[in-house]
Order: structure tokens, then C-alpha cells, then sequence
């Protein structure tokens, strides 16, 4: 079973995201966060498999979160998740720790074969 932790200061996001995880067989969602603090935190309580990161979140943003989780939790694969694809979000995103990054109107089928192949 691949554990995900969904992380986005919308919680209407993190319901949609939730959902259509759920609908695969061998993906489990044990957490969400709405801030990357609130993110790191569960990564270094709990056995998450891939961390799903909004980037712009209050508090403490994704690519700060990624840092965190690649510090406190090194085996928990982060992947970005944003509205826009700005090449210096990626750029910023990978460097701090992230393996891969999606736009936030990737297709149910392709988000959760993205988590799969993270895990």
C-alpha cells in the first residue's frame, strides 16, 4: 500500500485530491496538511510513501516543506503540485528536494499513475 500525505491550504483541494486517490486500489491517504509546517510535522510522525505538496501555502510553503521532509524523512518522495508551471518554482523545487512536479489539472488516471511511480 502506497501512503500519501496531501498537502494544500484549500481544504476543497485536498477533498477533490483525496477522492481520487481513494479510488485506487493500492493507494492509502493517512494525512493532510493545509500549511508545509503542518506537512513536515506528519512526515516525521508518520510512514508516509509521497508527499503531495501545493507550493504557494501559508505558514511555510511547499519547496520550504520539500526541504524539510527530504531533511527529516529522506525515503518520503516529495512531488509539487501547482496551478502554474513557473520554471523557477521547478527549478527551485527540485533543488530542494523534490522528485517530481505536476500542474494542478492533470487528469484523475494521471495523478494517481504519478504517485505510483513516485512511490
Amino acid at each position: 500500500m502506497i501512503r500519501v500525505l496531501i498537502a494544500d491550504d484549500e481544504a476543497l483541494m485536498r477533498a477533490g485530491i483525496r477522492l481520487i486517490l481513494e479510488n485506487a486500489e493500492d493507494i492509502e491517504v493517512v494525512a493532510e496538511a493545509g500549511d508545509g509546517r503542518e506537512a513536515a510535522a506528519a512526515c516525521r510522525t508518520q510512514d508516509i510513501d509521497v508527499a503531495l505538496l501545493d507550493i504557494h501555502m501559508p505558514t511555510r510553503d511547499g519547496i520550504a516543506a520539500a526541504e524539510d521532509i527530504s531533511r527529516l524523512s529522506p525515503r518520503t518522495c516529495v512531488v509539487m503540485l501547482t496551478a502554474f508551471g513557473e520554471e523557477a518554482s521547478v527549478t527551485r523545487a527540485l533543488r530542494a528536494g523534490a522528485s517530481g512536479f505536476l500542474l494542478e489539472d492533470i487528469g484523475p488516471a494521471k495523478l494517481i499513475h504519478a504517485v505510483q511511480l513516485a512511490a
